[in-house]
C-alpha cells in the first residue's frame, strides 16, 4: 500500500521560507510524477507544482513561479517543495500526491498524503 508522508509545514512570517518534504513508501516510482497541491478554507484544491520521476520535468503554477522550487530525490523516493518569499495568500493545507503514469496539473493523482498546514502571517 502506497503511503505519502508530508513534513515541514508550520507558521512563518511574510517574506520567510519553508521547505516541505514528501516521502513515498510502499512502491518504487520509476515513472509518473509527484505533485503538490494546496487548499485554503472555503476554496478548491489548486495545483502548486509537479515533477516527473524519470526526467525531472517540472511544472509550477503561475502564482508561485520565481518563489517555489520543486525537486526530487529518486534514491529516497522523496520530493521537496522549497518555498521562498512567502505571502499570506500562500496560507493553506499543502497536499503531496503521486501519479503512476504521466504528469499533470490536474488533481487526478493516484495517491494523496494527509496534508500539512502552512500559515504565513502578515
Amino acid at each position: 500500500q502506497v503511503q505519502l508522508a508530508e513534513t515541514g509545514g508550520g507558521v512563518v512570517q511574510a517574506g520567510g521560507s519553508l521547505r516541505l518534504s514528501c516521502a513515498a513508501s510502499g512502491r518504487t516510482f520509476s515513472s509518473g510524477a509527484m505533485g503538490w497541491f494546496r487548499q485554503a478554507p472555503g476554496q478548491e484544491r489548486e495545483f502548486v507544482a509537479a515533477i516527473s520521476w524519470s526526467l525531472g520535468r517540472t511544472y509550477l503554477a503561475d502564482s508561485v513561479k520565481g518563489r517555489f522550487t520543486i525537486s526530487i530525490d529518486n534514491a529516497k523516493n522523496t520530493v521537496h517543495l522549497e518555498m521562498n518569499s512567502l505571502k499570506p495568500e500562500d496560507t493553506a493545507v499543502y497536499f503531496c500526491a503521486a501519479r503512476t503514469f504521466g504528469i499533470t496539473t490536474r488533481t487526478d493523482y493516484n495517491y494523496w498524503g494527509q496534508g500539512t498546514q502552512v500559515t504565513v502571517s502578515s
